[in-house]
């Protein structure tokens, strides 16, 4: 095919630049289109995973209708093993907890919470670190159920971790810092939550006064 004088030009150009930088383009195109098939690669790898940790958690809610706490912890096991990094991990863990407390297997449902502690998000975290704290509260091993309430959390919680902190310390029979507690979990505590009046009637019952009422005064 023949070429007019303009059109060999034209080709001459595009043979010099493509010589000295054809082979950067061919990397970057290289490295773009790798980017995009790895891009598209993790995104359907996500959608695959969130959707088999859903059947699975499916699974897991319907042997926790059946009160079958074996095939609950079995399944909450694998949601950990294969499905840790979705939402779906933590809420199983929590789940499969409360089946483990109910059957009285309280070493599972122990097992359970302190690995939402662990890898859970902030909130989810919280709600484990509270539980976790009410079933080593119920064996009276009162140290640790101190200890798993520690660390940083969410300032929502505050309220509700006082007031556990509070019984902690009334079962060791620490009264003034369990009256300090129950105080500090009233001001953390919106006055139209209807858990509030629970912790004003216990602060009374150990020999603790009302903020309201010490204003009063």
């Amino acid at each position: 095919m023949a070429y007019d004088l303009e059109e060999q030009e034209q080709i001459a150009t595009l043979k010099a630049w493509w010589k000295q930088y054809g082979n950067l383009t061919s990397w970057v195109l290289i490295v773009a289109m790798g980017s995009y098939s790895a891009w598209t690669a993790w995104n359907y790898y996500q959608r695959n995973q969130s959707l088999q940790a859903s059947q699975l958690y499916d699974e897991l809610q319907n042997a926790v209708q059946a009160k079958d706490n074996t095939k609950v912890q079995r399944a909450a096991g694998d949601m950990q093993s294969r499905f840790g990094s979705t939402a779906y991990a933590p809420m199983s863990a929590l789940a499969a907890a409360k089946s483990a407390y109910e059957a009285k297997d309280l070493k599972a449902a122990k097992t359970q919470l302190q690995w939402v502690a662990e890898h859970g998000a902030d909130e989810y975290k919280a709600v484990a670190k509270l539980r976790l704290a009410g079933v080593l509260l119920d064996e009276k091993a009162y140290d640790e159920a101190l200890k798993a309430l520690s660390g940083e959390l969410p300032a929502q919680f505050a309220g509700a971790v006082a007031d556990r902190k509070g019984d902690i310390l009334v079962a060791q029979n620490k009264l003034v810092e369990a009256r300090a507690a129950y105080v500090a979990a009233l001001a953390a505590t919106d006055k139209k939550n209807p858990g509030r009046q629970l912790i004003e009637i216990k602060l009374e019952a150990i020999g603790g006064s009302l903020p309201e009422a010490k204003a009063a005064a």
